[in-house]
Parts: C-alpha cells; structure tokens; sequence
C-alpha cells in the first residue's frame, strides 16, 4: 500500500476532522483523481507531435493516455473539428497516489529557480490546478528522446466544498505551497 494512501487514513482524516469540526469521518475532503493533460498546438500540422506527448504522458504516468480532439473549428488557431489537439491521462486510485508522491518526492525539487506552487490556482469548489512547464522534470524522460520540450496542466480533483478544505488537505499530503 502506498504510503501516502496510508498517511491519509490514519493522520490526515483526523487532522482535518478536528479542524473543521466534522461530525463524521464520511465529511473529510478526499482525493478523487488526478487528470494531467496536454495540449500540443503544433499537432494540427503533424501528429507526430500527439503521439510523442501521449508516449511520454504514458511513460510518466504508467496509464495509457487518451487523445484529445477538437470539438468544434477555430478558424484563427487553424483547427479543424475532430482534429487531435492534445492528449490526456486521468489517475485514480493507487495509481493516483503514486504519482503525487513521484511529483512531490522527485518531480517538483527539480524544477529550477523552485520556491513552491501557487496557493492561488484553486477553482472555487475544492479543485487544484497546477501547471508545469517542461515535461523534463520527471525522471522517466529521457532528454535525448524528447521531440519538444512542453508543459502540462495536473487536476487536482477532491470532494472538498471550498478552498481552504482542499488546501489543507493537499498540505496535509506534502504540497509544497509557497508561504
């Protein structure tokens, strides 16, 4: 069983239930899944470009990625509809705690110039949005390999009602907000 898994039923769920005073256990926010997608603008040109970002999403992730496809034309970005566009990956599960604990442990230090993520980018019902900017960071990518270097956006989707519950949940986790 993975360790942040464990960490959540036996200390986290008790520190968040006396801290917001919860009545039941059953009321604790949780982790619900983990999304990380990304868009590939220069793909509407060669698909190339999809298929090496969703090999690279598989080998960070271990899942197999989904490609995304336009659903409507946009004349200005040169985008047909039906036209892949960017894949995407959704982690749940024991999956989805080994790649936070991948991405706080290893991922996250080795990002340049580091000083935490945002405590911003929560969404107003419990959801956390973190961006990153090069896929490199993560050590199954080998640099060698790497067509184009490009970013990804990572989900954080919880049961949380409001932002202050998801942000002391996902700090519970090892988060690493900037002060």
């Amino acid at each position: 069983m993975n360790s942040l898994r464990e960490r959540y039923n036996k200390e986290i769920k008790e520190e968040l239930k006396k801290q917001f005073n919860y009545s039941s256990i059953m009321e604790v926010p949780k982790l619900e899944k983990i999304v990380i997608n990304i868009g590939t603008g220069d793909a509407s040109h060669d698909s190339k470009y999809v298929e090496a970002a969703a090999r690279e999403l598989e080998q960070i992730t271990g899942q197999h990625a989904v490609i995304t496809k336009a659903k409507k034309s946009i004349a200005g970005f040169k985008i047909r509809e039906g036209q892949s566009i960017g894949c995407k990956v959704t982690l749940r599960g024991e999956a989805m705690y080994n790649f936070m604990e991948k991405l706080i442990r290893v991922a996250l230090p080795r990002v340049r110039d580091f000083r935490g993520i945002s405590p911003k980018a929560f969404d107003g019902f419990g959801n956390y949005t973190l961006g990153i900017k090069e896929q490199l960071i993560f050590p199954e990518i080998v640099y060698d390999d790497v067509i184009k270097v490009r970013g990804m956006d990572i989900v954080f989707v919880t049961t949380a009602k409001t932002n202050e519950e998801a942000f002391e949940l996902l700090k519970a986790f090892g988060m690493p907000f900037r002060k």
